[in-house]
């Protein structure tokens, strides 16, 4: 009997299995706190000049005699720059960029495409401006959730364009069925004009604004 008990003390394991380690997703580097000081200035900043420089890229002609040329998007750098404050400077510093955006364009300051002020709400781009703070935001908290990358911060600076874009469609015809202006006959042609046209040129841009944001941050080692 005792034989048979040692037997099978020793078939059994001598300790329980040993699970494997999860791997755990890298996060990206901490911001250094001096850019977290100054980065919402900077993000304001871009974002106002930004506003009033229309975007191009260079064409690449078919005969090199001809020379480059420019060829415009139609849009300007303001997505652009919205997009890379989140990208180097994180979530909470760009949502304070465009709030503070916000703040200074409704207090008749002419820093919005077609002025400011507070009458400014009624225009139809006004919901694409708000779309900017959650849109800065989400893109800043992707774009810090692994370490710095061009996939990720491709990812991340679409998933802002893209939040921008839903805002600005459901504030469009928020204001279109309570205040009726504009008329909501008028909305297919305004969501045209803000969105579907705008989005090629915007495309572009943010595959510009995450190259850039990709090279800027593995200088800054962040």
């Amino acid at each position: 009997m005792n034989t048979k008990r040692e037997r099978r003390k020793r078939r059994a394991p001598s300790s329980a299995p040993s699970r494997r380690p999860k791997k755990d997703i890298a996060a990206a580097a901490p911001i250094p706190w001096l850019a977290q000081c100054i980065w919402p200035f900077i993000g304001l900043m871009l974002t106002i000049f930004s506003t009033f420089f229309q975007a191009s890229v260079i064409a690449i002609p078919a005969d090199w005699g001809s020379g480059l040329s420019k060829h415009y998007l139609g849009v300007t750098y303001q997505v652009g720059a919205v997009l890379l404050t989140g990208c180097l400077a994180g979530r909470d510093a760009a949502i304070v960029a465009q709030i503070a955006y916000l703040i200074l364009g409704l207090t008749s300051l002419s820093v919005f495409a077609q002025g400011g002020g507070l009458d400014y709400w009624r225009e139809p781009s006004f919901g694409y401006i708000l779309g900017f703070v959650p849109g800065a935001g989400l893109c800043g908290w992707l774009a810090f959730r692994r370490r710095n990358s061009l996939e990720n911060l491709a990812i991340s600076t679409f998933c802002g364009l893209v939040v921008i874009h839903i805002v600005g469609i459901i504030y469009l015809i928020l204001i279109s069925i309570f205040t009726g202006s504009p008329a909501i006959s008028a909305l297919p042609e305004l969501l045209r004009h803000y969105s579907f046209l705008s989005l090629p040129g915007q495309f572009v841009i943010i595959c510009i604004t995450a190259l850039i944001s990709f090279l800027l941050r593995s200088v800054l080692f962040y």
